[in-house]
């Protein structure tokens, strides 16, 4: 955490990419790109499209077609599905008088800067790492005069410390009113032990009927049956100095979340998540297709 990390980079960029390239978008992040210098952005997209022959080994093409291609099928999916389907659910959730939104390890996440008429009933809070907040604050001071109202940063380092209500001291959290809690891209990196201690922290901290939605890894993510796409995850997130800890096994998760007090009510793998998320696209671009990311799930699960 010494530098802005590199894997929050990237997925802004992708995020960012895949807005000003297309007319119909699986997701549209109208803030992303202002996050990134545009040193920054021609410098992820050069070295992206310097690495085809590791992503795509004997394609033929130029440079810009080569980071369309590296885009399309390696960066953008897991961005792009996942923020797709959680701001889905929290809608849902505000509809049904959620009030509070917890982001943890928000990364460049810029719901709080884009965030429509719907959304104003909420408190957001987000949650990370104290160097990656400060730098998140800094890149935001950037592009706009003043954070919303209805907006708390909570510096926090999730893999040593523990969530409580001493965390949210004098934030305006209410642990009586309903919270939607979005973790996404967390569980790769925290060992299950850790993992397990954040869902039970969170458990300890929202009301019965909150909610938490997250992506995970399945259990033959790290093995010889994993998908290509999965397996170049994997080496990327190792060299970049951010490895991946674990995986989880359906029945896995569910006696996780079960032990924690909380219920599966909607479990999405891959196949359904690019039928309900990337179909209107895929028929815009059928000569560029698009699908959900391999060996990753999505999960929405409320507190009983």
């Amino acid at each position: 955490m010494q530098q802005a990390s590199m894997t929050a980079l990237v997925s802004a960029f992708s995020s960012a990419y895949h807005s000003e390239n297309n007319d119909v978008r699986i997701f549209d992040d109208s803030v992303a790109r202002s996050l990134l210098s545009e040193q920054e952005f021609n410098q992820i997209g050069k070295s992206m499209a310097q690495g085809i022959q590791f992503f795509n080994p004997g394609f033929t093409g130029n440079d810009a077609g080569a980071l369309r291609w590296i885009v399309d099928n390696q960066l953008s999916p897991s961005p792009l599905g996942r923020s797709a389907f959680t701001e889905q659910a929290l809608k849902n959730a505000v509809n049904h008088g959620t009030k509070q939104y917890l982001i943890f390890a928000a990364g460049y996440d810029s719901f709080a800067y884009r965030q429509p008429e719907w959304a104003s009933p909420l408190r957001i809070f987000e949650l990370d790492h104290p160097l990656m907040s400060m730098e998140k604050q800094s890149r935001i001071n950037r592009v706009f005069e003043k954070s919303p109202d209805n907006l708390t940063y909570l510096p926090v380092d999730l893999a040593v410390t523990r969530i409580d209500q001493s965390l949210f001291a004098d934030t305006g959290y209410d642990r009586s009113q309903s919270s939607f809690c979005s973790l996404l891209g967390i569980s790769y990196y925290l060992s299950k032990e850790s993992f397990i201690d954040l869902i039970g922290g969170i458990s300890k901290m929202v009301c019965i009927g909150s909610t938490i939605v997250f992506d995970y890894p399945d259990q033959d993510t790290y093995t010889d049956k994993a998908g290509e796409r999965a397996k170049k995850q994997v080496m990327l997130a190792s060299h970049a100095g951010e490895a991946m800890l674990a995986s989880y096994s359906y029945s896995d998760m569910e006696t996780l979340l079960s032990n924690c007090g909380f219920s599966i009510c909607e479990h999405m793998e891959a196949e359904e998540i690019t039928e309900q998320y990337f179909s209107e696209y895929n028929r815009a671009n059928p000569q560029r297709i698009m699908s959900a990311f391999d060996n990753v799930n999505y999960c929405l699960a409320v507190k009983k």
